[in-house]
This record gives structure tokens, sequence and C-alpha cells, in this order.
């Protein structure tokens, strides 16, 4: 088999995804922990190791939220230490477009990129939330609907300021007059990726993108958001083939597939604890629940009037209205399969789809991905530090090497060498 399968590594900046609870699990706002990563990720081959980014601490209704991380560095400069430390593993960070300006963003990016011999990626992302905004006197000010159109003319300004171009923009949504400070990189200029799954997202990807993230790991959803993206590509111009897919997924190996599926039973409920159970309902019921058993029933009380809270920032947009009827939609459910609240959070919390087997199924299946052009790879969210990356790269990437679809030396210096990017 002649195409490739690529790898990255999500590191995420809040969330329930990493497991605190695992006995050996490595602290994640510590330089060592991150440094043992991406080494235990090159060792792998991997093509990337990407920073999350949170730009305000998560609270729960007025207080910080101390079950997500709080106290991270920069990603910026956090990736800038691990290029000292690294040789060929791409180093993506988080940047937001919303919060940001074209060419301080720029030139920061372009620095980590020179700094790191051209490893640098951004990981293109937007936010329409007012709460987050407050950290920057900019609360609410970006309608939900134009933030993709901000991000459009902020990457385009980027992407002349590094092609050494002087740049003047001028609208409602960019105001610069800037020229370049940074010499370019062995790749260019950092690779850009992009995860939005709107329409708008999708645009964005097709225009500017060179690699994207999307929730789609079924097989077919993923088939056809692969067929969708491309004919975008072609419709901007672009080669079907410029753009590498990489879902985002989760893996769970076992010896045996009943042993897999095990741990992954194990994960799903050490995600959603007791304390991270109560603390979701109490978002939607904008009261104090913790009196309440989360190995118990729901709550038997109505919940408050009013918006959902959106100090958690976690909140989709379709989940910001119609609160009674989706509370209401819960009891049916609890009732009808006796589910306690914690059985009912982890019923109703959007989970990325995962691979669960042994190593040699995984990869087996991969490859049917792979061989179909569903994929390019995949971005991978690990629960356990060290122990997830340990078991891909220990025992799913030789597996992956024995197919054929997996490299066995990296191709090149640059992340985008190692992409099979132009």
């Amino acid at each position: 088999m002649s195409r490739q399968l690529h790898l990255g590594l999500f590191f995420t900046g809040v969330g329930p995804q990493l497991i605190w609870s695992a006995d050996n699990f490595a602290a994640h706002t510590h330089i060592d922990t991150f440094a043992a990563t991406v080494r235990t990720l090159e060792r792998g081959l991997f093509d990337a190791f990407f920073l999350g980014e949170g730009l305000r601490v998560r609270e729960n209704r007025g207080r910080v939220h101390d079950l997500d991380v709080a106290g991270r560095p920069d990603a910026i400069t956090q990736l800038a230490a691990l290029a000292a430390v690294t040789e060929r593993i791409g180093l993506v960070a988080t940047q937001n477009t919303t919060y940001n300006f074209p060419a301080d963003l720029a030139r920061r990016l372009a620095g980590l990129d020179l700094v790191s011999g051209g490893r640098a990626g951004w990981n293109i992302v937007t936010t329409d939330n007012a709460w987050t905004g407050e950290n920057f006197r900019y609360g609410g000010w970006l309608p939900h609907e134009r933030r993709y159109e901000r991000a459009g003319e902020f990457v385009s300004a980027a992407k002349e300021l590094w092609a050494g171009q002087a740049v003047e923009r001028h609208s409602d949504l960019i105001d610069l007059v800037a020229s370049p400070t940074v010499p370019p990189s062995p790749q260019g200029r950092p690779v850009l990726f992009q995860a939005g799954d709107s329409a708008g997202g999708r645009d964005l990807a097709a225009r500017h993108a060179d690699v994207v993230f999307s929730a789609n790991t079924d097989f077919d959803k993923a088939l056809a958001y692969a067929a969708d993206l491309r004919s975008r590509l072609v419709a901007y111009g672009r080669s079907a083939d410029s753009v590498r897919i990489l879902p985002g997924a989760f893996v769970v190996l076992g010896d045996t597939p009943e042993d897999a599926a095990e741990r992954n039973r194990w994960i799903e409920r050490e995600q959603t604890n007791g304390p991270r159970a109560i603390a979701f309902l109490e978002q939607y019921w904008g009261k104090d629940l913790s009196g309440y058993d989360p190995d118990g029933p729901l709550p038997d009380i109505e919940p408050a009037d009013g918006e959902l809270d959106p100090s958690r920032g976690t909140i989709s947009i379709e989940h910001r209205t119609g609160k009674a009827e989706r509370i209401a939609g819960w009891r049916r459910l609890a009732d009808e399969r006796g589910l306690s609240i914690r059985d009912l959070v982890i019923e109703v919390t959007p989970r990325h789809n995962g691979f669960v087997g042994t190593p040699g199924q995984v990869a087996d299946e991969w490859a049917r991905y792979l061989a179909a052009g569903a994929v390019d790879g995949f971005n991978l969210l690990p629960q356990l530090l060290p122990g997830t990356i340990e078991d891909v790269v220990d025992r799913l990437v030789p597996e992956l090497q024995e197919r054929g679809i997996y490299r066995t030396a990296y191709e090149g210096e640059t992340l985008r060498e190692n992409l099979g990017l132009s």
C-alpha cells in the first residue's frame, strides 16, 4: 500500500479526557511531562504534537472549576521549549483568531517556526462566547455567524506577512498596517491546521488549511466528510489531495477484544466521575446540586429560570437554548432505562469515536479507512499519561509498520515534508 498514515497527538487544554485518578498519572502542568510525552511520540515517528488552548480558566456556577486544568503556560512558549529537546516532530499551537491580533500572532508563530527549524504549526480556532472575551475586554464583540469571516481575513493577512509582503487591511473585522519582521523557516511558513466542522469552518479549511481535524471518525461519516472537503478544495482552485484529513479519535488497546472492551468501560466511567457528573448537571439546572448522589436518581427539583451558565465555556451553540425541553427528555430517558445521574451524563455527553481492540484489530481498521480515502491519519486524544501513548508507540505502531502503512523513519526534517505537503 503506497498511502501512508499520519499521526498526531492532541494534548487538550481543558476537559475530562485525561484521567487524573490513575496511579501513575503524570502532572500536566509540568514541563517534564510534556518533554517526556513529546520524546515518546518522536520515538513513535508521530507527525505532530498539538497543544490545546484555554483563554480563561473554566468556572462552574461562578467558582473555578477545579476538575479542569488551570495555569498551563502559553502554547507557543511551551512548544519553543520542546523544540530544544526534539528533532523531527511537528509542534502545533492552538491559537485563537477572535482575540489575537494578526501581525502579533504571525510574528510569534514565525518565531516558533524559525527556532524549531521548520516544525511549527498553527491550529486555527475561533471563539464566540462573551464570557471568554471578557478577559480581553472584547466580551461579545463578534457575532457567532461572523467568527469565520474574521478568521479568513486574519489568516490571509498572516500568510501575506509570512510571504514577505507588507500588509495593509482596513475592514470592520481587521485593521492593520504591518511588515514582516521574521525571516522564513526551512519550511517557508507554519503549517495551518483547522478544525471547524460547520459550513463556514469547512470553507475556511478549503481556502487556507494544510491539515484538517474533524469529529467524523465513523467510517461512513468520515468518507462523506472527506468527499465534501475535497469538492470544496477543488472549488477554491486547490488540488483535491492538498490537505491532510486527521479526525480526532481515542484508542484503547487490550491483549484480547474483551480486555480492550473492559478497559474502555473503566475509562468511560473514570472520565465522568461523580463530581464531574454533578457539575455537568449544574450547568443546566443553574443550582447547587452537590447534595445529590451522582449514583442516585436525577435531581427532583426544577431548574432555575434563564439561560445556561456560559462560564464553563463548553456549551455548544445548539445547546444554549431549549433547556427545559432537554431536561424533560433526560428525565424520560433516565426513567425508561433506570439511569443514575452519572449514567445519564455518560449517555448524553458527546464522546469522540474511538478504536477499541487488540493492536492488530485497530491496525486493520485504520488500514481500511486509509485505503478507502476516508482519512489520511488520526489525531489521537490520550486518556492516560503516559499509558495511552506508550501503548500506541510500543504496540500499535509496529502493527501499522508491518502492514506497510506507517513510516519506519521520518521522511524529512520539517513538518511540511513529513506530512507530504508541497
